[in-house]
């Protein structure tokens, strides 16, 4: 029985802790659901109206100080390669009018809609915790989830994204100097 218990507690101390999911969360390597988007910097929209090209979805709040940090990276990347993928923003919000005046201070040119209660694109993409950004492919696959801020527009996250999607993705000129 001593055996027993030391062996159950070393394999729990090695074990990965598990993580809470939201509830109808959609995993990495399943395709999204369908679902309305509710427009806050322009007009609502389906979520498979981004079909047929891959798709970078950020979830965010503007009261989330790593969400507004990586805002303004998220937005370089949408105008240097907009042609290639596409980037939209979803607000977790409690009041839209907060969201749409963070968007407005910060510039942001790429589409952004809001999530209301009960939250169910915050669910289903599985926004737990914020800022989470997703890679998405062209038919609607998860391919990625990235939790945390990060500098979208840096060399790694260009090089993440083009093998994410299978693109050449040229650097911005000032790198390759």
């Amino acid at each position: 029985m001593k055996i027993l218990i030391v062996l159950l507690t070393a394999w729990l101390a090695i074990a990965p802790l598990a993580q809470a999911k939201t509830p109808g969360e959609v995993e990495i390597g399943s395709v999204l659901r369908q679902a309305p988007l509710q427009g806050l910097s322009g007009p609502s929209r389906m979520l498979s109206d981004y079909r047929g090209k891959p798709l970078i979805i950020n979830v965010w709040a503007s009261w989330c100080g790593p969400c507004r940090a990586e805002m303004g990276s998220l937005d370089r990347l949408a105008r240097r390669y907009g042609k290639q993928f596409t980037v939209i923003g979803i607000s977790t919000d409690d009041y839209p009018d907060a969201a749409r005046s963070f968007i407005q201070k910060s510039g942001t040119a790429f589409p952004n809609f809001i999530d209301s209660k009960p939250w169910p694109l915050e669910n289903m993409l599985g926004a737990n915790r914020l800022p989470l950004t997703l890679l998405v492919d062209a038919n609607g696959r998860v391919l990625a989830k990235y939790y945390g801020a990060k500098e979208w527009d840096s060399p790694q996250a260009i090089d993440l994204i083009g093998k994410a999607f299978s693109l050449g993705l040229p650097p911005p000129a000032a790198w390759s100097k």
